[in-house]
């Protein structure tokens, strides 16, 4: 316990998982947070002249023990025996091998293989705020520094697992971003800018860091540092595949802000049952791809030429189904080479990791063979700096055995002709009965003892069992080691000899399987920077035969980027509500024509469920479908490059910070008015519904007169219940009337759901209302009310 206490005051803030023998051991308030969130027995344990709580679990269950305290938000420091228990008569040497935070874990259960796991570290100084993010699994290092929103931003977007903060910023980083992030304090020393300086240049072996261009961002590079300096203090310091830093420059990316794209469920669904736009598009076969896929959405392209060579290929993989096909086959043999690269850097890979790592890379030969045949001068180039590591694959080829165990502690690995002293061993090991037999047919014959036989005990070991009736053919030079009530045991110099060759041939062989392994991993690590190439341009691959599959299977269109700032929509549809339909219902589709000119804000009016909002979405989710390289719902498609969307929709509130729903409503369209651009694309729906009728209207005047004067002549969707801004179309020559249209029979409602040119004065509150099975008698009260309010506020507003 001395041991212990002293290990723990190292790592207070940790639970420590204490290793005894075969169990992971845990003691005091651990031991009870430890037993609560692993549903484990709480025990006491008596230690000296007191009690102290216990609980512990097998150590081969750490991988799923481990997972779930971390997922609970705890840092655990994982203390090992750093010698064998055998070979010392004092206590075992014990000492933490690894501290696993949120952030920092390479354990399979705790990571979600379709995610990247982002470490992240803020800093804060005047108006600016520095920012890095790692992923220790994939080796993705990123810098970037800015205002409070883009930085909110990217926290919302790469949605980190962990955030180091500095303890002089720690109540400015709840106050700008609330309690949503699972933070860690770092001493304020750590960010100096002299020793995060030199921490990055002695980890990249450079004099300066202008060659990754992130050699102006100043607080990037001191949160980067943090980063490094904290993986030290963590113990985990093989980090070959951290082998780049980039700076994230958001200015190549269209602008998504995190009301945006929680608003259009382009990660998640808001309803537990729903569909996200990346649920529907990630037809994926590789995690690679997976990973990607989700970056590409919350980060669509702006640039033409890189989205024109996604669509390209994307068109050309449909068109030749036998190439995709055959691509597919092969990648679905690849594993996950991103994460690999990072195991064997941190020597965490097993025996079944590297074999498959072998067929992994065999597989990029007909995959660079195919697409450097296809006559596609994209997938051409694309495919050109795949290289398959012949070198690495002979390495492993020569080593490894087929489909080998996983655990390196058992052996059973390595083939026969690798190594001379192993082949001895293991035929010492493997041959021992058929030795012994032989030795037994010697003694035998030599003493004339017919009844002789040999057996083990773990007392005597091997030992030959005389009867006492041939006890006086023994010869001399036996030892007898004991006696029993019809016989004796005698052991022989030979026997004793070939007992210790066969008892250490086991240890042996599993010492020397390992020192095989792990000069076989140094070996092909210097490959690591070819694995990462070659994850990339697969995962690329991936992505592209994902969209050219579900563009398939939905009948989506082949859009057109042009150098205009309007968008031309024929019958578009929203992808996710019609990939939800049940079979012979129809999506019905609308055109939308906008522009900056002549149709800027189009005002759309229409009842409650008539599909304004999905209108709406669907226009945006074209959008970005359009500039992530995807084929979009629609008979055509014809968009000028938008480089920011925008979007409030729906009713929410944030009641923890004192804000009602009305004041979010209020806070998002604040953030939009400050943030446009000239080819931005806005969604509003229902703004000003959380104040009374009259503020409302007001309010939403006001807001499209300001887009309309606005020096940005920004594309805006603007959906209301109000329909006294149909006149603002009179004042307004870029304001245009639309409504979505309905069928009034007896007394109900049918919604056609079409979008048509002209406003409409008619919300028929009341008659969804009676669809949603209102008692009669509210309805029949409702309609009275509407009357009288119609007649004596019929013209208040004008």
């Amino acid at each position: 316990m001395k041991q212990y206490n002293s290990i723990k005051l190292k790592h207070p803030d940790a639970i420590l998982l204490f290793r005894v023998g075969d169990f992971y051991e845990t003691f005091g308030s651990d031991a009870e947070i430890t037993s609560k969130e692993l549903g484990i027995v709480l025990t006491k344990r008596s230690n000296g002249s007191s009690n102290d709580s216990l609980a512990g679990f097998p150590h081969h269950s750490l991988d799923n023990y481990l997972p779930k305290l971390v997922r609970a938000g705890y840092r655990v420091a994982i203390c090992e025996q750093l010698e064998d228990a055998k070979l010392t008569k004092k206590i075992v040497k014990r000492d933490v091998t690894e501290l696993v935070t949120p952030g920092v874990s390479f354990n399979d259960s705790f990571l979600n293989n379709k995610k990247n796991n982002f470490l992240s570290s803020i800093f804060f100084e005047d108006n600016i705020i520095g920012v890095s993010f790692l992923d220790v699994n994939t080796g993705e290092f990123f810098v970037s520094e800015g205002s409070k929103d883009k930085i909110d931003n990217l926290l919302s977007t790469f949605s980190p697992s962990e955030v180091l903060v500095s303890k002089k910023d720690k109540n400015l980083f709840l106050e700008f971003f609330g309690k949503s992030y699972y933070s860690y304090l770092i001493e304020d020393w750590i960010y100096e800018s002299d020793f995060t300086r030199d921490i990055l240049l002695e980890h990249f072996k450079t004099k300066s860091l202008k060659g990754y261009g992130v050699e102006e961002m100043s607080l990037g590079k001191r949160c980067a540092g943090v980063i490094l300096n904290y993986l030290n203090q963590t113990q985990h310091n093989n980090l070959l595949h951290i082998n780049n830093i980039s700076r994230f420059d958001s200015s190549s990316y269209m602008w998504l802000d995190k009301f945006t794209i929680k608003n259009l469920e382009l990660i998640y669904s808001n309803s537990s049952n729903g569909k996200s736009l990346l649920d529907l598009l990630d037809l994926t076969t590789s995690s690679m791809g997976s990973r990607l896929l989700r970056k590409w959405i919350v980060y669509p392209l702006i640039n033409k030429l890189d989205i024109k060579q996604r669509l390209e290929i994307v068109d050309f993989l449909i068109s030749k189904n036998n190439i995709k096909n055959l691509l597919v086959e092969e990648i679905k043999k690849i594993g996950d080479l991103e994460r690999l690269a990072s195991k064997i850097s941190t020597l965490r890979v097993n025996p079944r990791e590297i074999f498959h790592l072998k067929i992994s890379l065999k597989s990029l030969i007909p995959i660079k063979k195919v697409c450097s045949n296809s006559k596609n001068n994209y997938l051409n180039n694309l495919v050109k700096n795949i290289d398959p590591c012949l070198d690495a694959i002979n390495i492993i080829d020569s080593i490894i055995k087929e489909d080998p165990p996983v655990n390196l502690q058992k052996g059973g690995f390595v083939k026969n002709g690798v190594n001379k002293e192993l082949d001895n061993l293991r035929e010492i090991f493997f041959s021992s009965k058929d030795y012994l037999n032989k030795i037994l047919e010697k003694e035998i014959s030599n003493t004339g003892i017919s009844s002789l036989k040999i057996s083990y005990n773990n007392v005597f070991g091997y030992y030959l069992e005389v009867r006492n009736t041939h006890k006086d053919k023994v010869p001399e030079s036996w030892i007898r080691k004991q006696t029993l009530v019809s016989a004796e045991r005698y052991i022989t110099e030979e026997l004793k000899e070939y007992e210790s060759k066969i008892l250490g041939a086991e240890e042996k062989i599993i010492a020397l399987e390992n020192k095989i392994f792990q000069n076989l991993i140094l070996d092909i690590s210097n490959f690591i920077d070819i694995f990462q190439v070659n994850s990339n341009i697969i995962a690329y691959i991936d992505c592209l035969i994902s969209f050219a599959d579900i563009s398939e299977k939905n009948h989506y269109v082949k859009p057109e980027i042009n150098d205009s700032f309007g968008i031309k929509i024929q019958n578009g549809r929203h992808p996710v509500i019609e990939s939800q339909f049940d079979l012979g219902e129809v999506y019905i589709p609308n055109n939308i024509i906008i522009d900056n000119n002549k149709e800027q804000v189009l005002m759309i009016t229409g009842p409650n469920m008539s599909g304004k909002s999905a209108i709406l979405r669907q226009t945006a989710l074209i959008v970005l479908m359009t500039q992530i390289g995807c084929f979009v719902p629609a008979d055509k498609v014809s968009i000028g490059i938008v480089d920011k969307i925008f979007s409030r929709v729906g009713a929410s509130d944030n009641i923890s910070l004192g804000e009602s729903t009305f004041m979010v409503e209020m806070n998002e369209t604040a953030s939009i008015l400050n943030n446009i651009s000239e080819r931005s694309l806005i969604l509003l729906d229902e703004i000003g519904r959380g104040t009374s009728t009259y503020d409302g209207i007001s309010i939403a005047w006001s807001i499209a007169s300001f887009l309309h004067d606005h020096k940005f002549k920004c594309k805006t969707l603007f959906a209301t219940h109000y329909h006294e801004l149909n006149d603002m179309s009179t004042q307004y020559y870029r304001i245009k009337n639309y409504h979505v249209t309905v069928k009034e029979l007896d007394n109900s409602i049918i919604f056609l759901r079409k979008l048509s040119p002209g406003g409409t004065e008619h919300s028929f509150g009341i008659q969804v209302a009676k669809m949603a099975g209102m008692p009669k008698e509210i309805i029949n009260e409702a309609n009275e009310v509407l009357k009288n309010l119609e007649k004596t506020h019929s013209n208040s507003f004008k």
